[in-house]
């Protein structure tokens, strides 16, 4: 955890969050009671923030500070929202590129996802609330920095996203070792967003479902799936291939 962006005490934390802070996570002493921590869980809740129970031997690593059972992180970077990314990218292009990680948990794939995505010229990078790798000093350091060149939404839920995309006639893929086609065989010179699935599980089941189009790389050996920022970065210049 990064101490420039590290927020402890219950009170401040819960001031951080009235203040409209973006705040990446929170970590709370396990079995800590009082109504101040009551108070501060159930803003954490109200707010959709990420928190976890942990020892208080972790927070005790995390900070010598009287941290009374609660340290956050605060976001170094602003989110916005999910309509004002895709209402205002919308407006500038016709066929515009996002990039959806569905439980990317890895704040090493994140930022490796993040300067490839930049780098294709993506237009924005949606990511869920809950569960979602953090923007910190791996995320920023593994980025090279691009992390500050490209707008990052967060949603209550990746599949409200999806809708909304389709909604808004972006084509949803999913990249997944499950599907059928290749990605070399679907069209991808129109908006589309591509979806990346967590490290372990993938994209899931739910989400699955509901999109557009599914495709894969295609493997010559027993193992059978890349590394997910790798695989994104294959996806992500088969479109730059296909609108030259």
């Amino acid at each position: 955890m990064d101490q420039e962006n590290q927020i402890f005490g219950i009170r401040a934390i819960i001031e951080a969050i009235e203040a409209g802070k973006d705040i990446d996570k929170v970590f709370l002493q396990k079995d800590a009671q009082g109504e101040l921590m009551n108070e501060l869980i159930k803003s954490l809740k109200r707010n959709n923030i990420n928190f976890s129970y942990v020892p208080i031997e972790k927070l005790n690593r995390l900070t010598k500070k009287n941290h009374q059972g609660a340290i956050g992180t605060i976001a170094p970077i602003t989110f916005i929202s999910l309509e004002e990314l895709v209402e205002t990218t919308l407006e500038k292009k016709d066929k515009p590129l996002f990039v959806v990680l569905d439980q990317l948990s890895d704040a090493r794939n994140f930022g490796a996802i993040i300067r490839t995505a930049v780098c294709c010229g993506a237009d924005g990078i949606i990511i869920s609330k809950n569960g979602a790798a953090p923007v910190n000093g791996d995320t920023i350091k593994t980025s090279a920095g691009a992390v500050f060149n490209i707008p990052i939404c967060k949603v209550d839920h990746i599949k409200d996203a999806v809708f909304y995309l389709q909604g808004s006639g972006v084509v949803t893929l999913g990249a997944t070792e499950k599907a059928e086609k290749e990605i070399y065989d679907v069209d991808l010179n129109v908006p589309v967003a591509i979806i990346m699935g967590s490290e372990d599980r993938g994209i899931n089941p739910s989400v699955l479902k509901i999109i557009d189009e599914k495709a894969k790389l295609p493997m010559f050996s027993s193992i059978d799936s890349l590394n997910v920022s790798v695989a994104c970065g294959a996806f992500l210049y088969e479109i730059i291939r296909q609108r030259r």
